[in-house]
């Protein structure tokens, strides 16, 4: 049975939403480190989570500091807060458990290659959908700057095409976290070629978020000798709860039984 930890990093008092309670599960030999994205929450890697966990692997989805509270929380976080809690989740997985999978949805999928190239022994497999390290928007060029003069500007969550499903995400998007998610992707771009691990892309043709420039720069800058690279036709970018969310899980399940598991689920 699947059970909620304790919430995760930092905090300033505030109330966590129900929603982000960070998932928890101890099942067989196989552990999966699920991370969210940039202002979003364990809500949008829960139904992946749950999958897994029916799977009988040991899960964990944990709550990025400064997530899942309010927006003027996230503000007061840096990246290397929100790497340091995946970071102790990958190393618990990896006393626990044979083999350990990291994935992650959008800045959650930097933050997996990251692990994947500070941890390399660690990380056996990954799978990222829609993963950011880049941006050709203007506006994004500009947070440097404009982090000083404002302290936020409109959200960027729940860009899903199926009807009624939401990320619980913040409805603005807070300048000085941002800021200093642009100095962690510069950091993962720098260290791609020391990735090794098989990896699973997912892209949605059809992502309001992430332009193409980051799957062009992962793709081409990963060392990994396995790479199969997905195209998710029915999702935007929350893929992980739009309509491609089941064959996310599909094809997670046979990455992994491929070329972790050596053709077993366990």
């Amino acid at each position: 049975m699947a059970r909620p930890s304790s919430a995760t990093g930092p905090t300033s008092g505030t109330v966590v939403r129900p929603e982000a309670t960070p998932l928890v599960h101890d099942g067989g030999s196989v552990g999966f480190l699920l991370s969210h994205g940039f202002t979003g929450s364990p809500a949008s890697m829960r139904p992946w989570g749950e999958h897994l966990v029916e799977q009988g692997h040991t899960v964990r989805v944990p709550r990025l500091p400064g997530h899942g509270t309010t927006w003027q929380d996230m503000n007061r976080t840096r990246w290397q807060d929100w790497y340091a809690v995946v970071e102790r989740e990958l190393l618990d997985l990896r006393e626990a458990c044979d083999h350990v999978v990291v994935g992650g949805l959008s800045m959650g999928g930097c933050l997996a290659l990251r692990l994947a190239e500070q941890h390399p022994d660690a990380v056996d497999a990954l799978v990222v959908v829609n993963p950011a390290v880049a941006s050709q928007r203007k506006d994004i060029k500009l947070v440097p700057l404009l982090q000083h003069v404002l302290p936020s500007m409109p959200g960027i969550g729940n860009d899903i095409k199926k009807p009624g499903t939401d990320e619980y995400g913040y409805d603005r998007t807070p300048l000085k976290a941002l800021a200093s998610m642009t100095q962690l992707w510069k950091d993962v771009r720098d260290g791609l070629g020391s990735i090794t691990a098989p990896l699973l892309f997912f892209r949605s043709t059809d992502d309001h978020v992430v332009d193409p420039l980051s799957r062009e720069i992962v793709l081409a800058g990963v060392s990994s000798p396995v790479v199969e690279d997905v195209t998710l036709h029915e999702s935007f970018h929350v893929a992980t709860l739009d309509h491609d969310a089941p064959l996310i899980f599909e094809r997670t399940d046979a990455f992994v039984r491929q070329h972790v598991t050596g053709g077993s689920g366990a």
